[in-house]
């Protein structure tokens, strides 16, 4: 039988307000670091209030993302009254400091209770007050997504006779088996929701989108997207419509996919063969994507390209790919951003019966 535990979770955006923000911003329900304006900042919650003077803080468990070379300090307080010393009330003292608070918070807090996200809080009182230092040294950015507070449920301490359940050290050594086991129960029970890729996140949600062979995107909203479609993307990825959305994938710009057969300089419509074979060849087995100029900011972005594309091409295909430039150039490559036809023009006669289009080309006898 699982065991029940009480908790709080501090989980959305509105639960944060009230807050002392230093260098730090909202990201989503959480909040990170703001690396543009400091290597440190720091964050203090508001008065938690359990409703019980005295109340005994138990486990703290803070969900962040804490990439190499960043660091998390949690700084704990409790007290039966809000105030302290001359500030009637300690969010609102708090929220009045100018400039840096961390040597504020050192003073009022003491040191940090952890350097770490899960945490056993020795502190006693109706109140609980949390500090938050995040600091990075190199160019990542921490962020925190979650806070889990246990106020009451079962533990292991509970089962022993009642002269073990007044020691303080029995408790805390106990609570370290406590919590492991706790949340091996707990992972357990969300398996089938951990196993959602709707609501996955981090590295769970790449492991079940490589179970589709969906990878090397970086969003985790664009993964999803590309596992809700993964069925319908595999049945036409080798047709024309699939190869031009690998295209919008991997480049974000419409292309125009030019195949053999619409431009074989065999055939009888033809006009220009010898302007088509210079263009497009005669292979029946190379067709050609044809792209804005400014689609890729350089060379090696190109060659990426180009080798990703290799893997969701048809077997035995190849793929030509041009880069237009937006101009006009007769027997060349030409992208206007619409359908444009270059040639030569009908001389017509104008009177008050014809009506001028804004796509006639108007010239004299020199202009052939």
């Amino acid at each position: 039988m699982a065991s029940i535990h009480r908790q709080m979770v501090f989980q959305c955006a509105e639960q944060w307000l009230g807050g002392l923000f230093y260098h730090i911003v909202p990201d989503g329900d959480g909040w990170r670091l703001d690396r543009e304006q400091s290597a440190t900042g720091v964050f203090c919650m508001r008065a938690v209030d359990s409703g019980e003077k005295g109340f005994s803080w138990r486990r703290a468990v803070v969900e962040a993302d804490l990439p190499p070379d960043t660091a998390l300090r949690v700084y704990a307080r409790a007290s039966d009254q809000k105030g302290w010393e001359e500030w009637e009330d300690l969010d609102e003292g708090l929220r009045s400091l100018e400039g840096d608070p961390l040597p504020a918070v050192r003073e009022i807090f003491g040191p940090p209770a952890a350097d770490c996200g899960d945490f056993f809080l020795n502190c006693a009182g109706r109140y609980l007050w949390l500090a938050f230092e995040l600091t990075s040294a190199g160019a990542r950015t921490p962020s925190v997504r979650r806070l889990r507070l246990w106020t009451a449920g079962d533990h292991m301490i509970d089962y022993l006779p009642a002269i073990y359940q007044s020691q303080d050290f029995t408790r805390r050594f106990l609570s370290i088996f406590d919590s492991m086991y706790t949340d091996m129960e707990r992972d357990i029970d969300d398996l089938p929701g951990r196993m959602d890729y709707e609501y996955a996140e981090g590295d769970m949600l790449r492991c079940l989108a490589s179970w589709m062979c969906v990878e090397r995107e970086d969003s985790p909203e664009l993964l999803r997207r590309r596992v809700r479609t993964a069925l319908s993307d595999y049945e036409d990825l080798y047709t024309v419509e699939g190869i031009r959305r690998s295209v919008r994938r991997l480049t974000g710009r419409e292309p125009i996919l030019i195949e053999h057969f619409q431009v074989s300089p065999n055939r009888p419509e033809c006009r220009d063969p010898e302007a088509y074979r210079r263009l497009y060849g005669e292979d029946p087995y190379r067709f050609f994507v044809l792209l804005p100029e400014d689609t890729f900011s350089s060379q090696r972005e190109r060659k990426e390209f180009q080798r990703q594309m290799e893997e969701v091409i048809p077997a035995g295909m190849t793929m030509g790919m041009i880069q237009l430039k937006q101009c006009v150039q007769l027997g060349w490559h030409t992208y206007l951003g619409v359908n444009s036809t270059v040639g030569g023009y009908v001389p017509a006669a104008i009177n008050e019966q014809v009506t001028i289009h804004y796509d006639t080309t108007i010239g004299g006898e020199s202009h052939e």
